[in-house]
C-alpha cells in the first residue's frame, strides 16, 4: 500500500521536518519505491511536483527536502504501485479544477477491478483505481452542485458519501484539498497530530532528526498534520476510525455546520 502525508496551517508553513521523515518511506525505511509528489496550495495557485522514481533516490525529492515550500495546505504521497504502471502519469497527487479552485487528491489502498462509470465530467489520463476515484469524485460534486460550491457542512456530506460509495469497492483512504480546506478519510489506517501552543519538541521515526518547535512557531500558529502512520515518537497522534472522514481548515479539526453555529451565535 501507498503512503499518505498532509499538512493545514493557519498560516503558510513549511513541510520540511515531516516530509524528510516521510521521504525516508520511499525506498529506505518502507518499501514505497514507485514514485512520489506533492502538491502545495499556496496563494499564487497549486503547484504540483511528482516523479515515477523512489523518493530517497530522487534528485526532485532532495531539493524539495533542502528549499522547503510554504503554503497552507500540502498533500504528499509516496507510491508502491498495486494497479496501474511506475509512470509519471499514474504519479500522486492528481490535481483537477472543481468551482474555480485547483483540487488535489492522493489515496492509499486498493479499489481490486472498480472504474469510474463512463460519461463523467473528468477523466483520467493514467490507469490507476486511485485517479478514476478522483474523477468520480469530483464529477459526483460537480453534478450535485453544478452552480458553484456549496458551505462546507453540504460539501462535506456530499464527500462523506461519494467516498463511502467508492470504498465499498476495496480500501479508500485519501487526501483531499480545495487549497483552503482539506479533507482526510480513513479506510484502514490514517493519523493526524495538531502542533499549538505551547510547541514541544519532536523527533522522527524514520531517521535521525528532531526539531524543537518553539524556536519556530509563533503563539498564534496552528498545523494539522495528516499521515498514514505516525512520523514522530513522541507526540500524540489520534487515530482516525476505519470509514470516518475529517475536514481541517485553519490547522484544526473543523466540525460540519461550526462555522454556521459560530455566525448564529454572534448575530
Amino acid at each position: 500500500m501507498c503512503q499518505l502525508l498532509a499538512m493545514n496551517s493557519s498560516k503558510p508553513a513549511a513541510l520540511a521536518f515531516s516530509f524528510e521523515g516521510f521521504a525516508e518511506r520511499g525506498g529506505r525505511t518502507g518499501e514505497h519505491k514507485d514514485g512520489w509528489g506533492i502538491a502545495f496550495h499556496a496563494s499564487d495557485g497549486c503547484r504540483l511536483y511528482t516523479d515515477h522514481l523512489a523518493s530517497v533516490d530522487s534528485p526532485l525529492a532532495a531539493t524539495i527536502r533542502q528549499h522547503p515550500v510554504k503554503a497552507k495546505n500540502i498533500v504528499a504521497h509516496i507510491r508502491k504501485a498495486t494497479q496501474g504502471r511506475i509512470a509519471p502519469e499514474n504519479t500522486h497527487p492528481f490535481t483537477r479544477e472543481l468551482w474555480g479552485k485547483t483540487w488535489s487528491f492522493a489515496h492509499n489502498g486498493d479499489l481490486k477491478n472498480w472504474r469510474a462509470p463512463a460519461g463523467g465530467n473528468y477523466a483520467a489520463r493514467g490507469d490507476t483505481d486511485s485517479e478514476q476515484a478522483f474523477c468520480h469524485l469530483l464529477a459526483g460534486l460537480r453534478q450535485r452542485f453544478p452552480d458553484g460550491q456549496p458551505d462546507r457542512a453540504a460539501l462535506f456530506a456530499a464527500i462523506d458519501t461519494l467516498g463511502a460509495h467508492i470504498a465499498a469497492h476495496g480500501s479508500f483512504n485519501f487526501i483531499l484539498s480545495d487549497g483552503d480546506t482539506l479533507f482526510a478519510r480513513c479506510s484502514t489506517s490514517l493519523h493526524y497530530v495538531v502542533r499549538a501552543y505551547p510547541f514541544t519538541e519532536a523527533k522522527l521515526i524514520d531517521c535521525e532528526l528532531s526539531i524543537d518547535f518553539r524556536r519556530h512557531n509563533h503563539l498564534d500558529d496552528r498545523i494539522a498534520v495528516i499521515a498514514t502512520e505516525p512520523l514522530t515518537s513522541n507526540e500524540q497522534w489520534r487515530a482516525f476510525a476505519p470509514g470516518e472522514l475529517k475536514m481541517f481548515s485553519g490547522g484544526e479539526e473543523v466540525a460540519p455546520g461550526a462555522e454556521k453555529a459560530w455566525r448564529w451565535q454572534i448575530c
